[in-house]
């Protein structure tokens, strides 16, 4: 198949663009490099320099390729600035995404995988978070992305778009390849790596005060292979579980003073911590229930334990600490 994957040079997006090669498929990567790195864009992808937000240049792609499916994962993410600047996360979540899907109606594109989030949720009434979980977003990246879900549903009753959605935990890890470099990065267990190789003189905690065991939010951190995992199976199954929406995550949380400690273990020196005051937009605990994926998809981490993902990503940038910037 011919799949265009926006946000294919980003994070999550370049190591789904790399497990769809290996599948044999053919790649189409669009991405403005906002947060990407045309360097993480494995060949043969190709790889289209444009914004979703850009109609002209967004046709452009569609009618040079012919495309089969996408993969949608180009957003505006960081969640303390989705508080402070809104317009950015609407602008881009909402209308680059309705470009994207007005652009696949024009060239009769129908399979459209969704990178959504557990921020949809907001305060979890409950844990483990499932998917019929009430959806109370607490920033407006969480209200963007639900938004767009919402917007599937329409297009998907309206016109017959085909759409799965990925409610993604804490996405965290590495290949041997590929990695997390973000300019500025806001994501706890690269930040507390780069602490270890000394390029920070601390790792900041944002909140000591949170009703858990330690005072510091718990998250549910799931290895990006096992997320690039699931986006090939839903693929595969889309006309059968179409619509559907489905939590990504291991269904076990950690605080973020636990993760320190783990990485502490893994990179064999001490870290260390300054206690920061709790980031607006911030839950206390975000942890899945993925029964639904395993039952309905097939689908199971291979990479449960938080050792073996913070060791990856420790490995991967020992041999990269500049990111892809080398």
């Amino acid at each position: 198949m011919n799949v265009l994957v926006t946000g294919g040079a980003g994070y999550v997006g370049s190591i789904v663009t790399g497990h769809l090669l290996q599948q044999k498929h053919k790649v189409i990567v669009v991405d403005n490099l906002q947060q990407g790195h045309k360097e993480a864009v494995l060949p043969p992808a190709e790889f289209v320099l444009t914004d979703i937000c850009d109609t002209s240049s967004l046709e452009s792609a569609f009618r040079r390729f012919k495309i089969d499916a996408v993969m949608h994962m180009a957003a505006e993410t960081v969640v303390e600035y989705s508080m402070t600047d809104p317009k950015r996360y609407f602008h881009t979540n909402l209308l680059g995404g309705m470009n994207l899907l007005n652009a696949m109606l024009k060239h009769g594109v129908d399979r459209i995988i969704y990178s959504s989030t557990a921020a949809v949720y907001g305060e979890p009434h409950g844990i483990p978070i499932e998917e019929d979980h009430p959806e109370t977003p607490i920033n407006s990246y969480g209200e963007s992305k639900l938004m767009f879900e919402r917007i599937l549903d329409w297009y998907g009753r309206a016109y017959g778009l085909k759409h799965i959605s990925f409610r993604y935990f804490c996405a965290a890890g590495a290949t041997e390849l590929l990695g997390e470099d973000h300019r500025p990065e806001t994501h706890l267990i690269p930040n507390v790596l780069k602490a270890a190789l000394n390029e920070k003189n601390a790792v900041s905690v944002f909140g000591t005060d949170y009703p858990t065991e330690d005072g510091s939010c718990i998250r549910d951190f799931v290895h990006v292979v096992d997320i690039a995992r699931a986006h090939l199976v839903a693929m595969e199954k889309i006309d059968s579980l179409n619509g559907n929406i489905y939590n990504l995550g291991n269904g076990k949380g950690y605080s973020v003073l636990e993760v320190i400690k783990i990485a502490e273990k893994v990179a064999g020196v001490r870290i260390p911590v300054k206690s920061c005051p709790r980031r607006l937009g911030d839950p206390a605990i975000l942890v899945a229930s993925a029964d639904r994926a395993m039952r309905e998809l097939g689908w199971k981490p291979q990479f449960s334990r938080p050792e073996d993902i913070i060791e990856s990503a420790w490995q991967w940038l020992k041999g990269h600490p500049d990111g892809y910037k080398q």
